[in-house]
């Protein structure tokens, strides 16, 4: 907890001085590797790779999916994952996501 809070303090700091995002440099750095057939778009099969990668449940990606897929068109685009990211590391802690990041598992 206290590292996620760190790292959030960074980012913000980085945001004033108008750096680029950590954030967005990690999530698109796991886009990258979850887009396997290189559309530009990660589907559930693809994000299954992350989970057991991570060794969690794979049906965890489909928690995952639902929360992450804004727009509900069944592909995660590339700044739906830096969103749920951003979530992730910048807000405060919320027992309700924790299946979507898999703190229950």
């Amino acid at each position: 907890v206290e590292a996620n809070r760190v790292f959030a303090e960074a980012e913000r700091e980085r945001e004033r001085r108008g750096e680029a995002s950590m954030i967005a440099l990690l999530s698109n750095a796991y886009y990258d590797v979850l887009d396997d057939d290189g559309d530009g778009t990660v589907d559930v099969e693809e994000l299954k790779t992350m989970m057991k990668a991570f060794d969690v449940p794979q049906e965890a990606a489909y928690t995952f999916f639902e929360k992450a897929d804004i727009d509900k068109t069944g592909k995660l685009e590339r700044p739906e994952l830096v969103h749920l990211f951003r979530k992730f590391w910048m807000e405060p802690y919320d027992p309700q996501w924790d299946g979507v990041y898999a703190f229950k598992y």
